[in-house]
């Protein structure tokens, strides 16, 4: 459990970095971000398969490669959990403003830990966890409320069931791998972590060629090489390298145990987003980040 644990907040901690990519090179449009991004995760991941293929024995390489319902299960999770669920929360972020589908995003840890409970486990174990959890939410709507600007958005309501949408498609995609994984445990967490990279950079390459800026206007930009390098920390350590790490969470934790880590993610960003901007957070952040902690202390306790 306490590597499982430790594994899911690396993951959190990684996934966090996603926040402030976009600051770190700027001018950049949200699809090339996360096209790059997944293109970086993927060629990662075919890389480290031929490298690990041409250092195996022939008795060990069947294990790397995929069957034909790996392959298929890893390219429907991909799409749950990456291109799709990214594509669904873009538009409904273009429609209803950021603050509300984040909101909306951030309700995923009470979901995964409602659907994901132990049979067990006793509701009033869960609970604390939980209102904490909720009232570090409650709080971060207090701070975005002012952002919540339904006015200047033509279509609010169809921004807000995008971001559902994309909430679910995302919910989904962790019930999903957590199950897939414990069901097939002669499946290693890279070798699962490396079948997703690809399948998410294929996904990646369609989005850019479909909604991605022109590789003619893209390569005349006087900032690509910082962008590059901004596409591949995020696509190997916050794509590849969590995928691995919260595979191995998926594997040693019970799906409302891991579902409750996933608000480390909040945590983390907003971390890196302070130390970016050299500003304090204002006492009702701190406060909500201070909630999230003990809701995850508190959840970590309910499942000993």
């Amino acid at each position: 459990m306490g590597a499982g644990v430790a594994a899911g907040l690396a993951a959190g901690a990684l996934w966090g970095t996603t926040f402030v990519a976009p600051l770190v090179a700027p001018g950049f449009t949200s699809v090339d971000y996360t096209a790059g991004r997944f293109i970086a995760c993927g060629l990662f991941a075919l890389a480290w398969l031929l490298w690990q293929t041409w250092r195996s024995s022939p008795a060990l390489r069947g294990g790397l490669w995929p069957t034909a319902e790996q392959a298929r299960a890893a390219l429907g999770l991909s799409v749950l959990g990456y291109t799709g669920y990214y594509l669904l929360l873009v538009y409904g972020i273009a429609d209803a403003g950021a603050a509300v589908p984040a909101l909306i995003i951030g309700t995923l840890p009470l979901w995964m830990m409602l659907l994901g409970k132990p049979d067990q486990m006793r509701w009033s174990a869960l609970a604390p966890g939980m209102v904490l959890t909720a009232a570090g939410m409650a709080l971060m709507l207090a701070v975005m409320a002012d952002e919540v600007q339904t006015g200047g958005h033509g279509h609010f309501w169809r921004g807000v069931l995008l971001a559902t949408a994309a909430m679910l498609s995302w919910l989904a995609f962790g019930l999903l791998n957590a199950r897939w994984l414990r069901a097939r445990t002669q499946v290693r967490s890279t070798a699962w972590a490396n079948w997703l990279g690809l399948a998410a950079g294929v996904g990646g390459l369609g989005l850019w060629l479909l909604w991605g800026t022109p590789m003619r206007d893209l390569v005349s930009r006087p900032d690509l090489g910082l962008f590059l390098v901004v596409c591949s920390f995020t696509g190997i350590g916050s794509a590849w390298v969590a995928a691995v790490l919260w595979n191995m969470a998926s594997r040693r934790l019970s799906a409302s145990l891991a579902g409750q880590l996933v608000v480390s993610e909040t945590v983390f960003a907003l971390l890196y987003a302070f130390a970016w901007s050299g500003d304090w957070p204002a006492p009702v952040q701190l406060l909500a980040c201070l909630l999230f902690v003990a809701g995850i202390l508190a959840s970590i306790r309910a499942h000993r």
